[in-house]
């Protein structure tokens, strides 16, 4: 079974739960890019919004056909008084809402046409497309003076019966520095398509590129190609570079290998690509302020798998590396986890710290912030329930002996409780949400046996403060409960 990654946590959870086994490939996400807008405004009020999805929610009975859902930024955040929903069967979006269809199982947005509003790019993987059960595809949304409204083009795959999943990996960015935005698409296979110039509304794009990324392909059920594109400008040259992370090809041994591909006058330059720290989710921001995007990377994973044997790289309870920028590219490295400094908790097997993260700047000193999630993280006894821990940046980088946070469900003035299987943190993001130019934060769970919710902590313009606070659940933002929707597991980038 081929899942979105954040969703598939969400899955591989209810399967323990019933005793099912389920076997799925991670997949993408995409995450802070230096060098292109830090927040999405798609009705162009100056305020950012958050658009999220509910990829596996029921569409006129459909099950799995899978909705977008945009939450408008106001004066105090987001909730469900301001929102969009958006499905293939809203009036103008092309294809029909089908069972198993995932419509937004990845997401990223840009201002792609132009025209001042930012779009915003849906992947649908598993879409059927002739024969081909899986052949994916790829949607944008145009932005207005209202919003997403469902108007929108196709970006068709141009090699179709060649992979599978087309959409599967998304990134957005200006990846040759001509100041219009790029779009990135990613399959089952290795092959990335580049789109440059940006689109007409009709979704013809300027030109089109292809990039071999040096990761594994698969077919069918054996689906690789990128986990995750993730776009910044990390060598400050301008142009947007991007990290791909994949299974690697060299010896074809399955561990996870990322690697950094730069951004050229010709586009993204996959000979000068360069090896990183594994991880499955991305980041990239100038953390220490030099100038160059910092490279943050998310390894969940424990040091020992389930047969007892080591995993390069890893340590219990899960690791974030932070690769920092120069004018070369990826430099130095330093990795954190919850037995370092004074990060709060503690590295437990199975915490999952580094499942997702992101980079913004909460306090508005000049530094990129980072917070990161544990989602199966116990708490008191509940298990899997979930914790999120927001890192500030310095001179220095990464702050790890002080001024760290924490936020559970449990934390005083956090809406909800800690349950089991709440999986708070299935994904998570810093943005200017309220137009104040501080980062707010905004965490995803599993909320309600999947149901899902989004919880908002707004800034206070030097931290996280949870006055002030809200949780929108699926139900509210519109999204049917049928079945397990989970809505907020997916945000765009």
């Amino acid at each position: 079974m081929h899942t979105h990654r954040r969703l598939a946590l969400a899955t591989a959870t209810a399967a323990a739960l019933t005793g099912g086994l389920l076997t799925f490939a991670a997949a993408p996400a995409t995450a802070a890019d230096s060098t292109r807008v830090a927040k999405a405004d798609f009705n162009g009020d100056g305020i950012g919004d958050l658009a999220t999805s509910a990829a596996t929610a029921y569409v006129s009975g459909h099950k799995g056909a899978g909705q977008v859902v945009v939450l408008y930024g106001s004066k105090t955040g987001v909730s469900a008084a301001k929102r969009t929903v958006i499905s293939q069967n809203t009036s103008g979006v092309p294809g029909t809402a089908e069972a198993g269809d995932m419509f937004g199982a990845d997401l990223a947005y840009a201002d792609f046409n132009h025209d001042g509003y930012d779009d915003l790019a849906v992947g649908t993987p598993d879409e059927k497309v002739g024969t081909d059960t899986d052949g994916g595809a790829v949607t944008i949304l145009w932005g207005s003076k209202s919003g997403l409204t469902g108007k929108a083009a196709d970006v068709p795959d141009p090699a179709p019966g060649s992979h599978d999943y087309w959409g599967q990996s998304l990134a957005a960015g200006d990846f040759d520095g001509d100041g219009k935005a790029d779009l990135v698409v990613g399959s089952s296979s290795s092959t990335l398509y580049l789109y440059r110039g940006g689109f007409t509304t009709a979704g013809k794009p300027g030109s089109r590129t292809t990039v071999k990324a040096p990761i594994q392909s698969g077919s069918g059920t054996s689906s690789y190609g990128p986990m995750n594109l993730t776009a910044g400008d990390v060598n400050g040259d301008h142009r947007t570079d991007l990290v791909v992370d994949g299974f690697e090809t060299k010896t074809g041994n399955g561990w996870n290998t990322n690697y950094w591909l730069p951004g050229t006058a010709g586009g993204l330059d996959a000979s000068a690509a360069k090896t990183l720290k594994p991880g499955i989710i991305t980041a990239i921001g100038d953390i220490n302020g030099d100038g160059y995007g910092d490279i943050v990377s998310g390894a969940d994973w424990d040091a020992t798998g389930s047969d007892g044997k080591a995993i390069p790289d890893a340590a219990n309870g899960g690791k974030v590396s932070v690769t920092y920028g120069s004018a070369s590219g990826p430099a130095g490295t330093t990795a954190i986890t919850q037995n370092t400094g004074n990060v709060p908790g503690s590295s437990e097997k199975g915490d999952a710290f580094g499942w997702e993260l992101d980079l913004g700047d909460i306090n508005g000193d000049g530094y990129q912030d980072l917070v990161v999630t544990a989602p199966q993280e116990d708490i008191s006894g509940v298990s899997n329930t979930g914790m999120v821990t927001v890192l500030y940046g310095s001179k220095s980088g990464v702050n790890t002996s002080s001024g760290a946070q924490s936020f559970a469900q449990s934390t005083a003035g956090v809406p909800g409780d800690d349950e089991k299987n709440d999986l708070f943190g299935t994904d998570v993001k810093l943005d200017d949400v309220t137009g104040d130019g501080k980062a707010d934060l905004l965490i995803g769970s599993y909320e309600n046996g999947g149901d899902g919710a989004v919880t908002y902590l707004p800034s206070t313009g030097t931290k996280i403060t949870t006055t002030g606070s809200r949780a929108v659940s699926a139900s509210a933002a519109g999204v049917s409960t049928s079945g397990m929707p989970q809505f907020g597991s997916v945000f765009a980038d």
